[in-house]
């Protein structure tokens, strides 16, 4: 009998010492876990690696779906871990006057045929000035054929409707000159992949994801696009 008990006694004494190595190895083990960011007005994955912490690039990897220069308002962005859930973000440094310290930037060589925004460059093969609107996803406003383009695809922001003659189905251009929330400021890179009875000569529409109230907020609006190689 006192043979048994101290078998039993090692039994649970080991038990207990292989317990408390796994706790305590589970302590030191930061618990990691990817998150969402619910983006908002001004968002770059510049700005949110350094908000968050997070490289750029895996930042980039982690959303291969979501383009750098068609972030916008309300857009679900999916932070991958890279720092114990304990820690705190780091802040992003404001300037003086209250906006992030990273603004977009539009910069253009026109000697040769380049245009820099957000970071960055695109060559060019010329500029046209244009009349915009902007149109939503609302079934009165897309010929009760739904929310698609001339495709069939999905709109979705960077989705322009151009008239063919002018600017051919499938031309990538860069918009810039307009002012609209749901819109990345400065510029922002669109296909054209829709058209419309109204979009005529040097015109284009605009989808912007939203509310209809929200996206006759943009009205008429003159912009320059360059029509990228």
């Amino acid at each position: 009998m006192k043979k048994q008990h101290t078998w039993t006694f090692k039994r649970i004494m080991k038990t207990a010492f292989i317990t408390a190595g796994l706790f305590g190895a589970m302590q030191s083990v930061p618990a990691l876990a990817d998150s969402l960011h619910t983006a908002k007005e001004g968002d770059t994955f510049y700005t949110l690696s350094k908000q968050y912490g997070v490289p750029m690039d895996k930042l980039m990897t982690a959303n291969p779906t979501i383009k750098a220069l068609n972030i916008y308002e309300g857009l679900s962005i999916t932070i991958p871990d890279n720092k114990s859930n304990t820690m705190s973000a780091p802040e992003v440094k404001a300037s003086s006057t209250g906006n992030a310290a990273i603004l977009p930037r539009l910069s253009v060589f026109a000697d040769q045929k380049v245009v820099e925004a957000w970071g960055k460059s695109f060559n060019y093969s010329k500029t046209i000035n244009v009349k915009a609107t902007a149109y939503s996803s609302a079934p009165s406003e897309n010929g009760g054929y739904g929310a698609v383009d001339y495709y069939g695809d999905p709109l979705k922001l960077g989705t322009i409707a151009v008239d063919p003659k002018v600017i051919p189905l499938g031309t990538k251009v860069l918009v810039t000159g307009h002012d609209h929330g749901g819109l990345p400021k400065k510029a922002f890179v669109a296909t054209a992949t829709d058209i419309g009875g109204a979009i005529k000569g040097n015109r284009i529409d605009i989808f912007i994801p939203g509310s209809t109230s929200f996206v006759n907020q943009f009205g008429y609006q003159d912009v320059k696009l360059f029509v990228l190689k």
